[in-house]
């Protein structure tokens, strides 16, 4: 059986290494570390297919290391506890530190990445992670705090394009064939930025025709409606599948929602993702309009994570169906917007108020700190009309209540009756 393509034009060096110059290019990082003859433990993060894991055993050759792998889909504590061992023994012989290489570090449970901690701590290993999630949300902060993160970004068309070449002009299997490329603009496509993805390509079309070959927009396109799935986690697809889905819930069709959720769950995509995507969208979207939407997206998402699947997926259709049925309302989005953009065009240092600021010295209280202020709870109500804006944004409004739901037209109402016309 013919090894895969990718695995065959697997680089061995940096010089060899496509994409990434912002890391393995003159003065980067990873230059250093193999210059310097030492390297810390790392967190490799992005999308599939960008060189993760040929920049880890790069990094290991270089170094000439004991090079460990694991994959957190397939190992647990045991496995980790076992390659900690090992390392300690490598190291009794060896002055060199073991790198252990975790692909998928995100599909670690909290137990499993506490089993790590000490043995990066005290330098039995290097840790290498790989992930094509947000480290911040899926590495536990003690591990993370020991870890420098590195993002890898998807492959430009400029690099697929100097894959392609490099493919066709070194691979021994490609140069027996007399292949010519005549639009690539399908194959780029498909391949969205995921070098190993183009390289498959490339390999099911070779497969599929024998003799000459001349690769065209059409013929890639052929070729591969027959063998690629519906949904693709890690291409396009994804992207295209889950907003179609956020649309759906946010123009409350429950119907189309359900459906793109089952097309992502049924092609594999991570629960923890799509619970994430709930979370943000109830506050985006649902807001104020009904504030238990968060409560119940924050709950989905806590769930999701203890559970996992295929339990997950009632608690996901739950949270989708209870979302797109929501009142809709950005206000609150829109008001932080506001505000931010404002601020940060904002050329002048506007002085808090002296009657909002804490006199925590005497000397602050003989300047007239917090001389004013009027603590609402002494007043009916727990309301007592006074300015918290600067002078000179007296009147300025962000927050805009949407009165299109009752539950903001309330929130209108009040702030009317609270303030009269200064907030309208």
């Amino acid at each position: 059986m013919s090894i895969p393509l990718a695995e065959r034009l697997r680089p061995q060096s940096l010089d060899d290494y496509i994409g990434q110059q912002h890391l393995v290019g003159e003065g980067g990082v990873f230059r250093r570390f193999i210059e310097a003859g030492n390297v810390p433990s790392f967190i490799l993060w992005g999308p599939p297919g960008v060189g993760k894991t040929t920049l880890a055993r790069i990094v290991a050759n270089a170094l000439e290391r004991p090079f460990y792998t694991l994959s957190a889909v397939t190992s647990g504590v045991k496995e980790v506890r076992e390659v900690i061992e090992s390392a300690k023994n490598q190291k009794f012989f060896s002055a060199k530190t073991p790198l252990l290489f975790i692909d998928e570090i995100h599909r670690f449970n909290k137990s499993q990445q506490d089993s790590l901690l000490g043995a990066v701590e005290q330098g039995i290993i290097t840790l290498i992670g790989a992930t094509t999630e947000n480290p911040s949300f899926e590495v536990i902060s003690p591990l993370l705090s020991r870890c420098q993160v590195y993002t890898l970004r998807s492959m430009q068309d400029e690099d697929l394009h100097c894959l392609l070449n490099r493919a066709l002009a070194s691979d021994e299997e490609l140069k027996q064939r007399n292949i010519k490329v005549e639009e690539n603009e399908a194959l780029f496509r498909f391949a969205g930025g995921d070098a190993r993805k183009l390289l498959n390509i490339l390999d099911i079309i070779t497969s599929s025709r024998d003799g000459d070959l001349t690769i065209t927009d059409s013929l890639v396109t052929e070729v591969l409606q027959q063998n690629i799935a519906l949904y693709d986690k890690n291409g396009e697809q994804h992207y295209d599948v889950i907003s179609a889905f956020i649309k759906s819930v946010r123009g409350s069709d429950p119907n189309a929602a359900i459906y793109y959720l089952a097309r992502m769950l049924a092609g594999g995509e991570e629960p923890r993702f799509i619970a994430r995507r709930l979370v943000i969208l109830a506050s985006e979207d649902i807001g104020l309009a009904n504030p238990n939407a968060l409560l119940l997206a924050n709950a989905c998402f806590d769930t999701v994570h203890k559970i996992g699947m295929p339990e997950a997926r009632i608690t996901l259709a739950e949270t989708t169906i209870y979302l797109a049925t929501s009142p809709k309302s950005n206000s609150a989005y829109m008001a932080i917007n506001e505000a931010l953009a404002f601020v940060q065009k904002d050329t002048n240092l506007r002085p808090v108020p002296l009657h909002l600021r804490n006199a925590v010295t005497g000397l602050m209280s003989e300047e007239g700190y917090g001389k004013g202020y009027k603590y609402a709870h002494d007043y009916k109500g727990n309301f007592v009309e006074q300015e918290f804006m600067p002078d000179s944004l007296k009147g300025t409004q962000f927050y805009h209540p949407n009165i299109d739901n009752q539950t903001e037209q309330r929130i209108a109402e009040r702030m009317q009756q609270l303030w009269g016309v200064k907030y309208k």
